[in-house]
């Protein structure tokens, strides 16, 4: 038996009168009640993976995940992307179902006590740390296949339950619990930086806005054939990367705060694997919502995999699936030592120095 949230409706969900999904979807279930469900980004920040600081950033992630770990995270996995300034950023990405579980391993695991203990004016590296934490009610996914798990999908107690909710304009909206009751609207306007800060050197922390999204988009195609490999690589990659870059070009403008196109590796080998996520930030959902249902982009994307999904039916290996969270007020990321363009520290509207 999966446990939902059920508010009664006082807005009015987007699905169109006798709308029936031209492909199936699936979303996530839980076992039981949560209260909080996070999502830990700790990066290294570096010029390239032949960076001293690597070796040692991947031994403590090792020793700060996996079973017999004390309050270790649910699910974890390593992840790689290269930045707008051409630097190599090193992530362990952790999930916990249990939000007191992540606050012990925040001060007992070796990972995130070492970057605690960072000294700004010293370090060699960069270095970042970005939390997401909401109450379930703020969470919505999708998946376009339920046997591999994904993201949040891979801690136990959670399993893939088909929905209808999908397949039109505003269905990422109706899947948030909350929104029965809440519009989940920005407070106002977004307040740019005139310019990127001076952040060499510093610890600094950015906060995030009421109703801040943050969206995790993924690409799975490591078990393909020939075939699904080559049609993914050579038509809905392009236009996926196509729609990315025309959110990138607007990162600052129209409340994109934050883009990054991640790369999955091997955990043990540091290899590539075939699998990719883009991270996003964005100050209002509506932004999101703006760019899915108005910009040839995103129609490219969509109905390619819509297209692909009715010809392959069961046998279709190239996944797709997002996790999306609606932020609430006064979210704090923290940033050691990285380039001005890292994360949201040249368009958070709040940016403090920290002391430790």
């Amino acid at each position: 038996m999966t446990w939902t949230i059920d508010y009664p409706r006082r807005i009015a969900e987007r699905r169109p009168e006798g709308h029936a999904p031209r492909a199936p979807r699936w979303t996530l279930g839980f076992d039981q009640p949560t209260s909080l469900v996070t999502s830990d980004y700790l990066a290294l920040q570096v010029e390239d993976m032949s960076d001293p600081a690597v070796g040692k950033f991947v031994e403590l992630a090792g020793k700060s995940r996996g079973r017999g770990t004390d309050h270790g995270p649910q699910a974890h996995e390593m992840l790689t992307y290269r930045d707008s300034l051409g630097m190599t950023n090193l992530i362990a990405l952790g999930y916990w179902l249990d939000a007191t579980e992540h606050a012990r391993w925040l001060q007992s695991a070796a990972l995130p006590r070492w970057f605690d203990a960072l000294d700004p004016a010293t370090v060699t590296c960069g270095a970042w740390h970005e939390v997401v934490q909401v109450p379930l009610d703020r969470m919505e996914t999708v998946y376009s296949d339920p046997d591999r798990p994904f993201g949040m999908a891979a801690c136990e107690g959670t399993r893939r339950v088909p929905t209808t909710t999908n397949g039109y304009y505003g269905a990422a909206r109706d899947r948030f619990p909350v929104s029965a009751i809440d519009r989940l609207e920005a407070p106002g306007s977004h307040r740019q930086r005139n310019a990127p800060p001076n952040t060499l050197g510093r610890r600094l922390r950015a906060e995030v806005g009421l109703n801040a999204i943050v969206i995790r988009s993924g690409q799975y195609w490591q078990e393909s054939d020939s075939e699904q490999r080559e049609d993914y690589e050579q038509e809905l990659q392009p236009k996926l990367m196509a729609g990315m870059g025309y959110l990138k070009e607007h990162a600052g403008l129209e409340d994109v705060l934050s883009l990054r196109v991640m790369t999955s590796l091997d955990e043990e080998t540091l290899a590539p694997r075939r699998e990719t996520s883009v991270l996003g930030h964005f100050a209002r959902l509506g932004t999101l919502e703006n760019w899915a249902e108005s910009h040839a982009t995103h129609a490219a994307i969509f109905e390619h995999a819509i297209r692909k999904k009715q010809e392959y039916g069961d046998a279709r290996s190239v996944v797709t699936w997002h996790e999306v969270f609606a932020l609430q007020s006064s979210t704090t990321y923290e940033y050691v030592n990285c380039h001005g363009q890292t994360g949201l520290l040249s368009c958070s509207p709040v940016l403090l120095s920290v002391e430790r």
